[in-house]
Order: C-alpha cells, then structure tokens, then sequence
C-alpha cells in the first residue's frame, strides 16, 4: 500500500466539505479544528472561531470518552478538521471518526482553498489547546 492509496482509503470513510459547506457548518455551530503548526498559523491567520489543536494531542482533545476532552466535543459533534491543504487533515478526521465522532470530516484545499474562497480570516498564532 502507498500512501496515496492509504490517504485514498481514509477519504472513502468522510463526507469531506467545501470551504463554503464548512462557512456555513461553521455559522450553524461545527467545531473547527486547526492541526497546522503554530508556524503556519501565524504566517497564513486562522478561522475565526476554529480552535488550534496540535496534531500530536488531536484524539486525547477530541475523544468523545476522554477525561481530556475539549469540553464542547461530544459523540454527536460535528467536527471539521483542516491543515494546510487537506491531506493530513483527511487521515487525522478518518481516526476522529473511529474514536466515536461519527459526522468527523475536514475541509478540502484545507485552510489555503479556505483563504482562497475569500472566506474570513484573522491574524494567527494563537497557542494551541495543551
């Protein structure tokens, strides 16, 4: 298997989004999960309102049955993860997904198709959740 055909496997589980599908899944309430290194943030900015999670800390953040969840994460959220162009971000949504967060997805193009789209953008660097 390469990884083409591993990144290929992870992507037949999701229902990936659009930048504009994940505006508006964003306004209705979706969790945005930024996994970029804090570098890149600070250089590129952030999506108002997504929270910066490394990706080493993803699935103890996002385990719906993990003492060291976010708070806001349950079985039911729906969680959109994005990094620079959407490749790691579609394999680390496939684990979200098979850690119990059954609507997990990312963003297609990831955070530069988003800033692309003309979608709202704010300065970057934030700390990301310990």
């Amino acid at each position: 298997m390469t990884v083409d055909d591993f990144l290929a496997q992870a992507r037949a589980e999701l229902a990936r989004v659009s930048p504009a599908e994940a505006d508006e899944l964003r306004r209705e309430g979706a969790l945005l999960v930024d996994i970029r290194p804090i570098a890149d943030r600070a250089a590129e900015g952030e999506i108002p309102g997504s929270v910066p999670v490394e990706r080493i800390h993803l699935e103890w953040r996002l385990d719906p049955s993990s003492d060291h969840r976010l708070p806001q994460v349950a079985p039911d959220t729906k969680v959109i993860v994005l990094c620079n162009e959407g490749y790691a971000s579609s394999l680390a949504a496939r684990d979200l997904k098979r850690l119990g967060l059954t609507t997990a997805t990312d963003l297609v193009g990831g955070f530069r198709a988003w800033a692309a789209a003309g979608l709202p953008v704010v300065a970057g660097g934030r700390p990301a959740v310990p």
